[in-house]
């Protein structure tokens, strides 16, 4: 099998198996939760995001990674760890402001991350980073999912009120 097919299929599995594990047992357990415990857990492992920075360093990479995606995944991780940390702060202590943070890292984090799957070509030059984009990026595309969704369902109820239609029970 040549890299890009195994970089595919362990993204893949790591993927499904993620979104099976939130389907089958985080979801419903989030769904009792109000938004600001719920967001919590699934901001926690974007909080790690610093491990992005690895992409920085040579002796890690097989070879050393074109500029244009180190750079632009190495700090863009960086600015969405740091975004999740704020934001797992700002929800933490009931900030006024936690929800609109949340969506600012989100959008940021999510955008850094399809940003960087367009570039497949970087594949053979991971060297010992590989688990990120293999194992850690699964994971955090699906709690961004889960984030977004949470985040439109704290807006329906504002939405419906402004409209003066009745929110779905």
């Amino acid at each position: 099998m040549d890299t890009l097919t195994v970089f595919g299929l362990q993204f893949v599995f790591s993927l499904v198996v993620y979104a099976l594990l939130v389907k089958w047992y985080l979801m419903p357990w989030l769904a009792k939760k109000p938004v600001n415990q719920a967001l919590i857990p699934l901001i926690i492992p974007h909080a790690f995001r610093y491990l992005g920075l690895a992409f920085l360093v040579p002796q890690l990479v097989a070879q050393p990674l074109p500029g244009s995606f180190a750079n632009a995944a190495a700090y863009g991780d960086f600015m969405s760890g740091l975004l999740a940390l704020f934001s797992l702060l700002a929800l933490r202590a009931s900030w006024r402001f936690s929800l609109p943070l949340v969506w600012l890292f989100n959008i940021v984090g999510a955008g850094d991350l399809i940003n960087a799957l367009h570039q497949a070509e970087v594949v053979p030059y991971f060297g010992t980073t590989w688990y990120i984009p293999t194992f850690v990026v699964p994971l955090l595309l699906v709690t961004h999912g889960l984030i977004f969704v949470r985040l439109f369902k704290e807006l329906r109820p504002t939405l419906n009120s402004q409209t003066g239609e009745t929110a779905e029970v």
